[in-house]
């Protein structure tokens, strides 16, 4: 199901197979290997994907506690072997994903302590407001 390139086609698949993120590689790997794959088995990867998705989307709703985002986006990767829009989207934030990576580690160490000192006081607050407001933080 696999369209020919177009201008609107994302800019990683333009680029030349080094400079691809090594995940949209995998994924290009895997597209190909699930296209010889029998009907049953690519409506079950789609219907798995859809159930994901809509899971992904229950857990992101207000008091309900769980990876929504997470889950979303493996139901959009599932969904990203069939259809060409899916595989656009993930493509695009895997790139966003792998620009922030190549950000962060070429970050001074100046800023990577200092991120890490910050963390490391938001955490000891938070510990603090639960001892002394005698927060739970272990189910009952």
């Amino acid at each position: 199901m696999s369209s020919p390139p177009t201008p609107e086609r994302t800019q990683a698949q333009n680029e030349p197979e080094g400079d691809k993120p090594e995940l949209l590689v995998k994924l290009q790997e895997r597209k190909e290997r699930h296209a010889e794959r029998g009907v049953p088995a690519r409506v079950g990867v789609v219907v798995l994907g859809v159930v994901l998705i809509l899971a992904g989307i229950v857990l992101s709703g207000p008091g309900i506690p769980g990876p929504g985002f997470l889950v979303i986006l493996i139901g959009i990767s599932f969904l990203a072997l069939e259809f060409d829009r899916a595989e656009r989207l993930l493509e695009k934030v895997i790139v966003w994903a792998d620009r922030w990576k190549d950000r962060a580690e070429a970050a001074p160490r100046s800023q990577k302590i200092a991120a890490t000192g910050v963390a490391l006081l938001a955490l000891g607050a938070f510990v603090a407001a639960a001892i002394l407001w005698d927060i739970p933080l272990l189910p009952v």
